[in-house]
Formats: structure tokens, sequence, C-alpha cells
């Protein structure tokens, strides 16, 4: 199952550092995250979406050893 690490914005949406998904795309985890987690729906087509560290497509079957990101913008200087 993948892990799924969340940071800023969305590790507070979620109250989650990180989490094991059982879904089978990178499609099917963004729907299933943005239902169980509302909050999170509404930032998440801001984030950068990472699996293994690259950005990938929707249709990207995820492993049982993928390490997804989810990282909101952030803002700095």
């Amino acid at each position: 199952m993948p892990v799924v690490r969340y940071f800023a914005a969305a590790q507070e949406a979620t109250g989650l550092d990180t989490e094991r998904r059982a879904e089978r795309s990178l499609g099917e985890l963004r729907a299933a995250v943005s239902a169980a987690y509302p909050g999170l729906g509404g930032i998440l087509p801001q984030c950068a979406v990472l699996v293994a560290g690259s950005r990938v497509a929707d249709d990207t079957t995820l492993g049982p050893d993928d390490l997804v990101d989810v990282l909101p913008p952030f803002a700095g200087g």
C-alpha cells in the first residue's frame, strides 16, 4: 500500500503526517482523499502531488512501496 505524506496546509486539512492508502492509481487516490478529507478537496488542485519524487499523470499505477507527497503551494521570501 502506498504511503502518502501530507505537508503544510494538506497536513492541517487531514490532521495527518502520513497514512497508507489502498488506491491503485494516482487519480483514484486524489478522489479518495478528497472525499475522505473535505478540507483537502479545496486545496488539492493547487497541490504538487509527487510519486517517488516526480510529477506523474493521474492514470499512473501506484505500487505497494510508492511514496506519494502532497505539497501545497508555499509562500515565502
